[in-house]
């Protein structure tokens, strides 16, 4: 069975979809919010022509995902499925952020949850690649048991924290 990038996942507190050209102006309200990439190395993203490119590149990946508040239906963030590799049964999730309504709560846990449980349908091991000044994100990462393993420069040539979580068997 091959690995479903873009599925509907659903939750207690918020819905995953596929990503679809038409939700780019709801998700850019979020993501104009300078303090939502404060830590990021791309801290620039919040700018509407750099996001403008994330949001094509989230399109083109073919696994980018869209979460959606369950209570009122509407766009709190994202996140993304990338770089599959069958061979050594992996994927990453990364490209995730959420509305600062939504930090230090139960949504970031969740769509971890969701996104990790779909996961381990096809793989046994999920990475996460943080910037190594992103300390809100590895330690969110901790929270939902990510273990850090190794750095990686990745396909821009920056190098990043690798966090990793295995299926348990």
């Amino acid at each position: 069975m091959p690995f479903d990038l873009q599925p509907v996942l659903k939750g207690e507190f918020l819905e995953l979809r596929p990503l679809l050209p038409e939700d780019f102006d709801d998700l850019y309200a979020i993501a104009s919010d300078p303090l939502i990439w404060e830590q990021h190395p791309s801290s620039d993203r919040y700018k509407e022509e750099i996001f403008k490119e994330f949001f094509r590149e989230g399109m083109e990946s073919g696994g980018a995902l869209i979460a959606i508040d369950a209570k009122d239906g509407r766009v709190i963030g994202s996140s993304r499925f990338h770089a599959y590799n069958e061979e050594q049964s992996e994927i990453e999730i990364g490209w995730s952020f959420l509305a600062r309504t939504h930090w230090g709560g139960v949504y970031n846990r969740e769509m971890k949850q969701l996104m990790l449980r779909h996961a381990f349908q096809f793989v046994r091991t999920v990475v996460f690649l943080v910037g190594p000044q992103n300390l809100r994100s590895q330690k969110a990462m901790e929270k939902i048991g990510g273990v850090r393993v190794a750095s990686r420069t990745d396909e821009r040539g920056r190098v990043n924290v690798v966090y990793q979580i295995t299926a348990s068997t």
